[in-house]
């Protein structure tokens, strides 16, 4: 008898631990999910719209983070808040006219990278002098689900590069795509590596004269006037010399990748750091500045957020805001090698 009321007795001790440790280990993931809640419902809520924008806009250009919005705002309301912090849309397509490639003088300043920041962010500007030497570097000779795909390292080393930024868009639902599947068209040293002639695409590439192609377009009107190396994304920040209107913030606050050309034909490719506590991030009008300020004839928007990195002679130069360091991607823009060409 003694036995069995010690055993219960045991049982009731180790029923209790075990009971205590459950109420404080739920105690320690509520407090902390109820304090986000409340200050996400303060911010979409509270008495500044602008916070309630910038929070809206910035998580829906996340990938694992779109639904953060939707526990608070409908589709209605979101669509609003969105078409109030948008670039407008361009009309027409970039005039080649405009740019006139010219070789550069002095052959140690081909390539140069600059610090640039802001209120809220701190980023890179490469400046590389040459055009010819853009070229869409892609993670396999074919693109294919059952291939992932590759870091911008990778891409770069694959092609013989000194340098390059992230590219194209991909599938990437909840932040979890692998970079198999690029979205949107893919030229690459004038061959049609994925997307439809008859289909329209958001077109950033280079013609055969080593103009950046920026605007709307089919891959078979791509492919007639001579792109050799195209990728799809957006929105165009500046067309023809003149930068897009903005309204609101543009966009919210997060790392970005763009592409710019000057008249003489030098490419400016940027990066901004996000998502850090000395960099939260750029907002479209940041990068329109940036790319105004640098001389941009043209420029336009790449994929941005987590895939957003910089590379130099095989070194990372910015900082990726990914938890698990350069993220797998299907392109990118590659500065090749001059003594290769």
């Amino acid at each position: 008898m003694k036995k069995q009321k010690l055993e219960h007795a045991g049982k009731s001790i180790s029923e209790r631990v075990w009971y205590r440790i459950f109420i404080c280990f739920s105690t320690l993931l509520f407090v902390p999910c109820a304090a986000l809640y409340c200050g996400l419902a303060v911010i979409s809520y509270g008495p500044s719209p602008a916070a309630r924008d910038l929070f809206v806009v910035s998580m829906l250009e996340t990938s694992a983070l779109k639904f953060l919005p939707r526990i608070f705002w409908g589709p209605d309301a979101i669509r609003a808040i969105v078409e109030a912090n948008a670039v407008a849309p361009p009309e027409g397509v970039s005039d080649t006219e405009l740019i006139q490639v010219t070789p550069p003088e002095d052959m140690e300043e081909e390539i140069i990278i600059e610090d640039v920041k802001g209120y809220t962010f701190r980023g890179k500007m490469m400046i590389v002098a040459d055009p010819s030497r853009l070229m869409v570097g892609i993670s396999h000779n074919s693109f294919s689900k059952e291939l992932r795909g590759l870091t911008v390292s990778e891409i770069i080393s694959r092609h013989g590069g000194v340098g390059g930024v992230n590219a194209g868009g991909f599938a990437d639902e909840n932040g979890k795509g692998d970079g198999s599947v690029p979205l949107g068209i893919v030229i690459s040293e004038g061959a049609l590596k994925w997307g439809k002639k008859s289909a329209v695409y958001d077109i950033i590439g280079f013609d055969k004269e080593n103009r950046l192609i920026v605007g709307k377009m089919t891959g078979k009107q791509a492919l007639d006037m001579g792109v050799r190396d195209a990728v799809s994304f957006g929105p165009v920040l500046i067309l023809n010399g003149t930068p897009m209107e903005v309204k609101g913030f543009g966009g919210g606050l997060n790392p970005r990748t763009a592409i710019g050309q000057r008249a003489d034909g030098a490419v400016l490719l940027l990066v901004i750091d996000g998502r850090q506590p000395n960099s939260l991030g750029g907002a479209m009008s940041d990068v329109i500045d940036l790319m105004a300020q640098y001389g941009a004839v043209n420029a336009a928007n790449l994929d941005g957020g987590s895939s957003t990195v910089m590379y130099r002679d095989g070194e990372l130069i910015n900082v990726c805001c990914s938890l698990y360091g350069p993220r797998d991607i299907p392109t990118a823009l590659v500065v090749r090698n001059k003594a290769d060409e």
